[in-house]
């Protein structure tokens, strides 16, 4: 359980978002809404950012991720962040010159037609559930560590209800209890960046010192193919940025999205990098394991009391924030289906606060039969499910970035050809460094699987894409009445 714990992890970082108000939930067609003024500075969205996309999987699977390739790590996350930043602008430049609140799921319809509309929002919607029903399960366990008699099921249906009880208060109190978890998971990176400067500067004394990163062969212990395969876990720390490239509908001056997103993918990827340095500076890279989170590993040595607690609850707060964001988000895309005819209409009807409640009983109705299986099944083999949702929207990055290629030439406010010419080569780099990067996942007999499975769902969604579409195209709005 811990090995699945610890793996699915990296996965969970995928889908924070705070200030996503009233985003897809228009009452008629989302293609023909214009854009609703914002209130939001484009700082407050990149602090936001910062801390609504550092999830559990950061706190726990970077352990994975070290064994792999051990202090490469710190070069992954710096080619994470480039990743990042291509995908991000291209995103942003599109809710600029174009804003629509189903915002990836829209643009790749403009772009490719409602096939891709319907496979994009899909794909997004199974992996978001599959994600859900991993974290309620490490909930489950890490709550276990104080109630180990309590059994597993209790603490996933507790959590599932708090949950969705959240959701179902409405977007404004969402967004403050989202922020507040943010808030708790960035100042714990910054408390402990903080604290190794002060150890290895001498200015707290301290015997034990881990080897030094000096040399290349220190750097890359297990070769480039370490990092390679490591570099999946990378992008999954970086999840979420599709979900502010929706939120930067809000901002209050449109034209600051790509500056907001870079300040947020500069101070991202300081804190993860920094935060690993002083790992790997407090401890050697080779203690560390995937049985425990390496801040506590680097910490240990300081016999800091209940800092199993600390972590543990940190973990928890980090892990059901993201279960709650990503209820959020899927069940906006659940009524952002439902309005373009490839989900029954029914799922887009709001109640008094606003809230698309048959949307969210579709998503429970997922997270419950995910939930079911993540105990039916045996640990790996629904680690194998969790690897490939996260796999899943990596895929979707590809088609952000393939919508943002085609989509660009019809903004006509983009006049220099060479901007233009240029921009578009930077999309084809960062597709072509994605591929290569679930490439790497195939050095791995875990991740193998785990592609196989994304690529099965892919298989399975693209077919009941080409039913829909040849067979039941009137079927839900049918259903609906």
């Amino acid at each position: 359980m811990n090995e699945y714990c610890l793996t699915m992890g990296n996965l969970t970082e995928t889908y924070e978002v705070q200030l996503e108000k009233e985003l897809g939930i228009m009452k008629n067609n989302p293609q023909s809404q214009p854009s609703r003024a914002g209130t939001l500075l484009w700082y407050q969205l990149s602090l936001i950012g910062v801390g609504s996309i550092i999830g559990a999987g950061f706190f726990l699977g970077t352990g994975v991720s070290i064994r792999i390739a051990g202090p490469a790590l710190l070069v992954g996350y710096l080619i994470g962040g480039l990743v990042a930043y291509i995908v991000y602008h291209a995103l942003a430049e599109m809710s600029v010159h174009d804003p629509q609140p189903g915002s990836f799921r829209t643009y790749a319809r403009k772009a490719f037609g409602p096939y891709m509309g319907f496979m994009s929002g899909w794909i997004y919607w199974v992996a978001g559930v599959l994600i859900m029903s991993s974290e309620i399960v490490a909930l489950s366990v890490f709550t276990r560590f104080w109630l180990p008699g309590v059994p597993l099921w209790i603490f996933s249906v507790i959590y599932s209800v708090l949950g969705f009880g959240i959701i179902g208060l409405g977007t404004s109190n969402f967004g403050k209890i989202e922020s507040l978890f943010g808030l708790i998971k960035l100042c714990t990176l910054v408390v402990f960046i903080g604290f190794g400067l002060l150890i290895t500067t001498g200015l707290i004394s301290f015997a034990h010192t881990a080897a030094p990163v000096s040399s290349m062969n220190t750097l890359f212990p297990n070769g480039l193919l370490g990092l390679w395969s490591a570099l999946v876990y990378v992008l999954f720390s970086y999840g979420g940025i599709e979900e502010l490239g929706v939120a930067s509908n809000e901002l209050k001056h449109k034209k600051d999205a790509p500056k907001a997103g870079t300040v947020m993918l500069i101070m991202l990827t300081a804190i993860y990098a920094c935060s690993l340095y002083f790992v790997f500076q407090l401890v050697n890279w080779q203690e560390i394991n995937e049985s425990r989170s390496p801040f506590i590993t680097a910490l240990l040595p300081f016999h800091l009391p209940f800092l199993d607690s600390l972590f543990n609850l940190i973990i928890i707060s980090a892990a059901f924030s993201t279960m709650v964001g990503t209820l959020f988000t899927v069940t906006q895309v659940m009524v952002s289906l439902s309005q373009d005819g490839d989900a029954p209409q029914a799922l887009s009807r709001m109640n008094k606060r606003n809230v698309p409640l048959q949307a969210l009983l579709m998503s429970a109705s997922g997270l419950a039969a995910a939930i079911c299986f993540s105990f039916w099944l045996q640990n790996t083999i629904y680690a194998y499910f969790t690897t490939a949702a996260g796999l899943l929207l990596i895929l979707n990055w590809i088609i952000i970035l393939a919508s943002y290629i085609r989509n660009r030439s019809s903004y006509r406010s983009i006049q220099d050809q060479r901007s233009r010419v240029s921009r578009t080569l930077t999309s084809y780099t960062g597709i072509g460094i994605i591929i290569l990067v679930v490439m790497g996942s195939l050095l791995r007999s875990d991740e193998r699987i785990g592609c196989y499975v994304a690529l099965g769902i892919v298989a399975v969604i693209g077919a009941a894409c080409t039913i829909k579409h040849t067979h039941w195209n009137g079927w839900f709005k049918q259903k609906a009445r």
